[in-house]
């Protein structure tokens, strides 16, 4: 009869708070560029035309559709 043998167990590696914290940041500047450049539209800029002609010039850049 064989024996059993004992589970094994695998450790999870510790992820920093400090890198999840950094990751979770840029990750959410991404997010807000992709949204200002390919969505937006102009509808958040309080800075007058310059940021919409900015995300505009954007947008083709890209190859997003615009107009």
């Amino acid at each position: 009869m064989p024996k059993a043998s004992a589970p094994t167990t695998t450790a999870i590696p510790a992820v920093s708070p400090r890198l999840v914290a950094a990751a979770a940041t840029v990750t959410g500047v991404m997010l807000l560029m992709a949204y200002l450049v390919a969505f937006d539209q102009g509808a958040l800029s309080q800075s007058g035309m310059y940021l919409h002609e900015l995300m505009h010039d954007g947008r083709h850049l890209l190859g997003v559709p615009c107009h």
